[in-house]
């Protein structure tokens, strides 16, 4: 069963779901992201036009997270067959595409659009304890921008206080010291 109390500094909801992976479909659950940062990225739609630019954002910065020690996982509502086409037509990922086709996890998530069925553009940031650390919900026509994603990651991996703009490298706040 899976979690209804969804937010900032909750547990991040188990799931248990299939997917695809290198061209191979299996089962994933979120205990097997658990110590790493793990990036859930919820997407409206396999064969769209927004969302195939932000499938290849994330492949193309994969070495960057994978040297920040986060895993990305991709979750739609379309089924495994579409994922793993989709996947094949966007030249390979390198991470797994999940597929939600009873919507339970998008449910559970707080993402999904109960107008017409889909996920809409989300991402959440859980902690290597399993705490939901960062969300943001984008509208449909507005891709994500992955850069901001990892710059997050980098900002919360400091545990420290980072001023709007911060960059990995950038000065950190003191909170002893009153501004």
């Amino acid at each position: 069963m899976l979690s209804t109390n969804f937010g900032l500094g909750a547990q991040a909801p188990d799931f248990s779901l299939d997917g695809v992976l290198d061209g191979n479909v299996r089962h994933f659950s979120i205990a097997e992201f658990k110590r790493k940062w793990l990036i859930l990225f919820f997407y409206p739609a396999d064969f769209t036009f927004v969302c195939p630019t932000e499938i290849r954002g994330f492949q193309r910065r994969i070495d960057e997270f994978t040297r920040a020690g986060c895993r990305i996982v991709g979750i739609g509502v379309d089924d495994v067959a579409s994922h793993r086409e989709w996947a094949q037509e966007l030249g390979g990922v390198s991470f797994p595409l999940l597929s939600d086709p009873r919507r339970e996890v998008c449910r559970a998530y707080g993402v999904l659009n109960e107008a017409d069925g889909r996920a809409f553009r989300a991402t959440v940031i859980v902690s290597p304890d399993g705490v939901v650390s960062y969300m943001v919900v984008s509208p449909m026509n507005v891709g994500r921008s992955v850069d901001e994603t990892l710059r997050v990651v980098s900002a919360l991996q400091t545990g420290r206080l980072c001023p709007a703009d911060w960059r990995p490298g950038d000065a950190t706040l003191d909170p002893e010291l009153h501004y």
